[in-house]
Order: C-alpha cells, then sequence, then structure tokens
C-alpha cells in the first residue's frame, strides 16, 4: 500500500517525466525508494500475477513519458531498450508491464524484449513477459514457448494473458510431452499442464504479425 506522501512523490515525478522524460534513466532505478516497494497483494508477494507498488510507479511514469508528446517512435524505442537493458531485474519487470499498456510503442521492439526475458529462468520476468502485448504480437511458436517455460519455472498460467484463446494442437503436443516426461521422472505434474491439455481448441485464425503496418499478417505471408 501506498501512503499519502507516497503518492504525492510519485505525482512529482510524473510531472517531471512528462517534462522531461530524458530525466526517467535517472529516477527509474530510485524508485522504490523514493515510492516505496512490496506487494499490493500479500497473496502474491513476488508480482506474478499483480503489480508490486514500485512496479506500478514504475509503469506509470513510463507511460508519463510516452504520452508526453516529447518523443517520437525512434526514440520511445530507443528508452525502452536503455531501461531494459541497463536495469535490474526489477526494472525490466517493470518495463515489461509497461508494454501492456504503452500502444505507442513499435511492436518489433516490444517483442526483442519478451523474447529476452522468455530465455532467462526468472519467474517475475517470464511472467510479466506473457502479458497482454505478448497475447497481441508474439508469434505463435515464441507464445507457446513462453507457455511451456511458464510450466517449468512455476508461473502460473493465469499470468499469460488470453491463453485459453490462443491454445492449439501444437501447444496440446508440447504440454503433452512435457507432463509425460515429468510422469516418467517420477515429478508432479502442475495442474497448469492439465488445465492445458483438457482445453477446448479454437479455430486457428491469423497470427500476430510481425509487421505493425500489417497486424493481421501470418508468418508464412510475409
Amino acid at each position: 500500500m501506498t501512503t499519502p506522501a507516497a503518492a504525492a512523490r510519485l505525482a512529482e515525478l510524473v510531472t517531471r517525466v512528462t517534462e522531461h522524460p530524458n530525466q526517467l534513466p535517472t529516477l527509474f532505478p530510485a524508485v522504490a525508494r523514493l515510492v516505496g516497494r512490496g506487494p499490493t497483494d500479500p497473496a502474491d508477494r513476488d508480482g506474478l500475477l499483480t503489480l508490486r507498488v514500485e512496479d506500478d510507479a514504475r509503469v506509470t511514469l513510463l507511460a508519463a513519458a510516452a504520452g508526453s508528446g516529447r518523443l517520437d517512435t525512434n526514440q520511445l524505442a530507443a528508452l525502452l531498450t536503455e531501461l531494459y537493458e541497463e536495469g535490474d531485474g526489477d526494472e525490466r519487470r517493470a518495463v515489461l508491464r509497461a508494454l501492456d499498456r504503452l500502444d505507442a510503442v513499435d511492436p518489433r521492439v516490444g517483442r526483442r524484449l519478451v523474447e529476452d526475458a522468455l530465455r532467462s529462468n526468472d519467474p517475475r520476468l517470464i511472467a510479466a513477459a506473457m502479458g497482454r502485448f505478448a497475447a497481441r504480437h508474439l508469434g505463435a511458436d515464441a507464445w507457446r514457448h513462453g507457455v511451456l517455460k511458464c510450466l517449468f519455472v512455476g508461473v502460473p498460467l493465469a499470468a499469460v494473458t488470453d491463453w485459453a484463446d490462443r491454445v492449439d494442437s501444437e501447444l496440446v503436443r508440447m504440454t503433452a510431452d512435457f507432463t509425460a516426461e515429468r510422469e516418467a521422472a517420477g515429478r508432479t505434474v502442475p495442474e497448469d499442464a492439465r488445465r492445458i491439455l483438457a482445453a477446448p481448441r479454437p479455430d486457428p485464425g491469423p497470427e500476430p504479425s510481425e509487421d505493425p503496418e500489417h497486424p493481421q499478417a501470418r508468418e508464412g505471408e510475409r
């Protein structure tokens, strides 16, 4: 929970980055100290399903910078990349969470950050990477592997936005292989794996585009 004093400090920071977005790389690491840190939901202390206090503050600042009208698409892309690449795990998580709110972000830049996070073994990064942005813009193969990564590292399926809408036969096959391997090794199979296996499989629709000018383009048509 944020205090009135912390809320006031966040409001001051929002004003600063709205007027001077180039200050965000300096302010971003200091957010937890200035505004506070901790879970917004005591049952989700690591912020796998909900934004932690520091996540919410950082996402708010990024949204303010993006909405300031002072950054063009390339400048916003450079800012996101800098904050992610130079940040620690907490800061990277906030950048990934912010992708869900930044409609102006170049999808190619966002995909690059999401795919990097999915190569990690940090459940907090993986959960943040599989949000609304991934549901809208990640290609089918990368998205399926993201879901499997969630099963491997213990990220709840509830962290994967719109997973039930994107379940297909290939994901079910991959999940079945994962389940068989776990059972053969005498290891517990996550209940989420069984949910995928039991899920209805909708008719395949257009994959998310790699080309932001053609949002419904399929990979095979490029």
